[in-house]
């Protein structure tokens, strides 16, 4: 019989950073080599890239300072025109469309239905004003790439990933982030890989990943120590603003001992997701949406919806859940929330209609659930939110 939990489990939690980054941390301290350029060749950042393009399946990635900086620099490096139109789902997060604004081009914003999902019907229909697609695999959730693939071919569109949420997860048996034609991950502390702050792209194109190192601060001739592309990279040189988006030594030296981790961290992400998922869907009170056929995810949080709620018993479930040791959120009830469409106050014009967007925004629930959760505290995070509906509905 399983030890029950008598206290909340931590859900903010990360697991501790392996044993293997201490003495290369030590020695990268002692040498005082922390920015990217001070060596040769083979610094950490250097070596980071060459391992994650090769984990990846790709030809070429770099590190920079979050995800967002790896989509606006995507965006730049794709050298769409001034204004351009990118299509991105209603459903994320404030820094990707900030990404965009960034990149001086204006966001639309594509409904997504109750599943968290791109609603495929809209995203058609706003297609033919579009000059890029940015898809955000919200929460770990993967719309279904293979008709938005087929549908941005066909108008000639290129096809940015923002896999923040989802390093580990595959569709069809490709890894995401390697779907479009650029996809951009985060190792900011609440992902999968935690170094605090920092992010990655990835790309088979030589030519775009040449414009975003200039610009991402190799500046003079440091664009000569990214290897095969400096070819590509020097004829750049000059010609494009550099926004100094670099990583450092100290990020890329605390990431890489994590990635040999990646492989355990998505098998147990998943177990305690689906673990808690079928307990919450069997108690009649949510609705958790199941994964795509081709999906097989590698989350570290579960969203599901509330069941035939009003408003007030929707707060009134929040607050019970606190109550019960477990925070949880509602994207669409919670003040200021940056997943809020209407919130992203910066994007030029009114607020779109997007009436699908708003109905699962004002249901969608949202709990972290980190990795390295055993299965009594999973235990008595699934029975405390069971028990918050069960007391709200009573």
């Amino acid at each position: 019989m399983r030890d029950f939990p008598t206290e909340a489990p931590d859900l903010h939690e990360a697991e501790p950073i392996p044993a293997a980054a201490k003495a290369a941390i030590e020695e990268l301290l002692q040498s005082g080599d922390l920015f990217r350029y001070t060596a040769p060749a083979d610094a950490p950042v250097a070596l980071l890239e060459r391992e994650f393009a090769e984990m990846m399946g790709s030809r070429y990635a770099l590190a920079v300072s979050s995800c967002s900086a790896a989509l606006f620099l995507s965006l730049k490096a794709l050298d769409l025109p001034k204004g351009a139109k990118v299509l991105i789902p209603a459903f994320t997060f404030a820094a990707v469309p900030s990404a965009v604004v960034h990149a001086e081009m204006q966001p639309v914003l594509v409904e997504v239905s109750m599943d968290y999902r791109i609603d495929l019907a809209d995203f058609e229909q706003k297609l033919a004003d579009a000059d890029a697609v940015l898809i955000s695999h919200m929460r770990g959730h993967t719309s279904d790439m293979d008709a938005i693939l087929k549908l941005a071919t066909a108008h000639d569109l290129p096809v940015i990933e923002d896999a923040a949420h989802s390093l580990g997860t595959v569709w069809g048996g490709q890894k995401i982030g390697t779907l479009g034609h650029v996809g951009c991950f985060s190792f900011q502390s609440y992902k999968m890989i935690n170094a605090g702050e920092g992010g990655i792209l990835i790309t088979d194109d030589a030519e775009l990943v040449a414009r975003a190192v200039i610009m991402s601060g190799a500046y003079e001739h440091n664009w000569k120590k990214h290897g095969d592309i400096a070819e590509a990279a020097a004829k750049w040189q000059n010609k494009l603003p550099l926004y100094n988006l670099r990583m450092q030594n100290l990020s890329a030296t605390v990431i890489r001992p994590q990635l040999a981790e990646l492989p355990r961290r998505v098998r147990d992400g998943l177990r305690n997701h689906d673990y808690v998922a079928a307990k919450l869907q069997a108690s009649g009170y949510f609705e958790v949406p199941p994964s795509l056929k081709p999906e097989t995810r590698a989350p570290d949080s579960i969203q599901f919806n509330l069941a035939g709620f009003s408003e007030d018993q929707s707060r009134a479930f929040l607050a019970e859940a606190k109550k019960r040791g477990v925070g949880a959120q509602i994207f669409g009830l919670s003040q200021d929330n940056a997943r809020a469409f209407w919130n992203w106050q910066f994007i030029e014009g009114p607020v779109p209609d997007l009436p699908k967007t708003r109905a699962m925004l004002a249901q969608a629930c949202d709990v972290r659930l980190p990795v390295r959760l055993t299965l009594p505290e999973l235990d008595f995070v699934a029975d405390a939110l069971i028990s918050a509906a069960k007391a709200v509905k009573a």
